[in-house]
């Protein structure tokens, strides 16, 4: 088993030096035909070259902030800049510098899996040239190089995933968004897709923004953390900041007792019900979707 190694997020010194955050959101709201409230005036700055993580459980609104981002879900303009680039009015050249690794694996089963990412990067203006090449250069970076010949329904669960995640950076994004990149994976492979992830992040300086519901992995693996519920943010910080915020000593029980605060903050339970420090399951196996924003409450 590959050992946990704590990743130290850098910044790209290119990104860095001069320029605007990687991705920049002011008072995002969204409401759906049917009158559900997504996002509520949300905020959030990511810094250019970092490594943010963004928590929260299910139905916190992290879908639609992702879909806004990427243009799969419409969204107002003026609220949201990729780079700079306002990724509703700028669709297009915005899209470029993001890539999205979705949480469900969905990969052309009639194409090889180098094929699969030469195809990926002509979709966003690559040569042929410059796809195929980038395409080999990811399948040795993935240890995928033995199966560039083989479909993705030839490949193990674990392959077809970082194959995914290799897709997501066929075109040199400068941001890449990874939702739940580790979901349904074993404890060894996700140790091990921790290491592709630390690496990328490392040689290529790219910013990412990354979804779990593991908490052992935003731990090892983020630099700054934002948690999510009710369509708005309402923690951020680095890790240890957070923790020592709510007096815990795990990051479980910093993101429990948010999650408390925020019920409380808005009349949904009543003051002090909160589960004491240690009683949640052991480290990295609480999913966070185990405790549900109520938007409607």
């Amino acid at each position: 088993m590959t050992a946990t190694v704590r990743h130290v997020p850098i910044t790209s010194s290119h990104d860095a030096a001069a320029g605007p955050p990687a991705l920049e959101i002011t008072g995002l709201s969204k409401v759906y035909d049917d009158g559900t409230l997504a996002l509520d005036d949300l905020s959030l700055t990511v810094p250019a070259g970092g490594f943010h993580g963004l928590l929260g459980p299910n139905g916190s609104g992290k879908s639609t902030l992702i879909g806004i981002i990427t243009g799969l879900v419409r969204g107002p303009a003026g609220h949201v800049k990729v780079f700079g680039h306002d990724a509703v009015s700028d669709h297009r050249l915005a899209r470029t510098m993001v890539g999205l690794a979705p949480q469900e694996v969905h990969l052309d089963r009639f194409l090889t899996a180098r094929d699969v990412l030469s195809f990926h990067g002509r979709y966003f203006g690559m040569s042929k040239a410059d796809a195929l090449e980038r395409a080999d250069e990811l399948l040795v970076s993935f240890d995928l190089e033995n199966k560039a010949g083989s479909r993705p329904n030839r490949l193990s669960g674990g392959m077809r995933r970082r194959l995914l995640i290799a897709r997501a950076l066929v075109h040199r994004p400068r941001l890449a968004i990874l939702d739940e990149p580790t979901a349904g994976v074993d404890l060894e492979l996700r140790h091990d897709l921790w290491q592709y992830l630390s690496r990328i992040h490392r040689e290529e300086g790219t910013t990412v923004l990354l979804t779990t519901h593991y908490l052992e992995e935003a731990e090892a693996l983020c630099g700054d953390i934002a948690m999510i519920c009710d369509g708005r943010i309402i923690v951020e910080g680095t890790v240890s900041e957070i923790m020592n915020r709510f007096g815990a000593a795990r990051l479980e029980d910093a993101y429990l007792a948010a999650m408390q605060e925020n019920r409380e903050a808005r009349g949904q339970t009543p003051p002090g019900v909160r589960p004491p420090p240690g009683s949640d399951p052991p480290r990295g196996q609480t999913p966070l979707g185990v405790s549900r924003c109520d938007r409607n409450g």
